[in-house]
């Protein structure tokens, strides 16, 4: 896997981009954006966690997913009206789905999956 903070921190914001344009356009559907919001938690917790194994990453991506969506069953009126701001909606989702953590799982295999390409594409590189 890439070593590179600055590689995570691309990543991500690419993410960022990717799932915010999707939001954009009505034609794409909307369990995309959570996908894309999975994947660059993924790449946030490779940053922050540079030096870990994969599998820690993984879990600590599923787990932090995870618990933002069960988190969404509380509906405690404070945060309920943060959840009605931009920076609310978009971190702690609005409503429970249990589709989300397919979308989850979907998604932080897709950072995986990048992940790998990534490094295949640095090995290359490294030995030509």
């Amino acid at each position: 896997m890439p070593k590179s903070r600055i590689t995570y921190l691309i990543l991500t914001i690419a993410t960022i981009i990717l799932g915010l344009l999707s939001r954009h356009f009505k034609f794409i559907p909307l369990f995309i954006g959570d996908i894309l919001w999975a994947t660059m938690v993924y790449f946030i917790m490779r940053f922050l966690f540079i030096s870990k194994p994969l599998m820690f990453t993984v879990v600590a991506a599923l787990a932090f997913c995870f618990v933002i969506e069960f988190s969404q069953l509380y509906k405690a009126p404070w945060i309920n009206d943060l959840r009605h701001t931009l920076f609310g909606r978009l971190v702690l989702g609005e409503g429970f789905l249990w589709s989300d953590l397919l979308c989850y799982v979907i998604g932080v295999g897709i950072g995986v999956g990048v992940d790998a390409y990534f490094s295949k594409e640095l090995h290359k590189t490294a030995i030509s």
